[in-house]
């Protein structure tokens, strides 16, 4: 486990069971919603995301969370652990409300992710299982079939997967 790939909806966890992941093997989370946007909200150009993405795995160590499905396959590729978290609608849009009550709408703490809550962003969380989850497995299945791949379902099932990583960790 030194290359980890998490993927999941917006409010599934990604940053808190990635934050957590990468202390275990004792490396920085690199957040990808911090790298494509900048403090405006303004993308980064799609070529130069994916570039960066290609030097960001070519470390030996990574954790990196974000879904990003164009470029998921250059993640996927190099993982060696992928987490899904393919959680309930209604469990991300209560993470997002926690989230969003917990810093205000501002950046979460030194990871230079903001929160940015609108309504075609509630409506992509609602539909994200059905229209975004079947592709997420699609490109698993194709690029990360050499991984240990987890696909999680709820928060509980979050709770034990992150006990089991750490357990294999030591």
């Amino acid at each position: 486990m030194r290359r980890i790939a998490i993927i999941g909806c917006g409010g599934s966890g990604k940053t808190t069971i990635g934050r957590q992941l990468a202390d275990q093997i004792g490396v920085p989370i690199t957040h990808l919603d911090a790298v494509y946007y900048d403090d405006r909200w303004n993308r980064m150009d799609p070529d130069k995301f994916a570039a960066l993405q290609e030097e960001l795995v070519a470390a030996d160590t990574w954790v990196i969370d974000g879904n990003y499905a164009s470029t998921l396959p250059i993640r996927l590729k190099r993982a060696d652990t992928v987490v899904f978290l393919d959680l309930p609608a209604m469990t991300c849009l209560w993470g997002i409300a926690q989230r969003g009550w917990k810093y205000r709408g501002g950046q979460h703490d030194s990871s230079g992710v903001y929160d940015r809550i609108t309504w075609g962003f509630i409506k992509y969380v609602w539909g994200y299982r059905r229209d975004m989850a079947p592709r997420v497995r699609s490109l698993i299945a194709e690029y990360a079939q050499h991984a240990d791949v987890r696909i999680v379902t709820s928060r509980r099932a979050a709770r034990k997967m992150l006990t089991e990583l750490k357990a294999a960790v030591h």
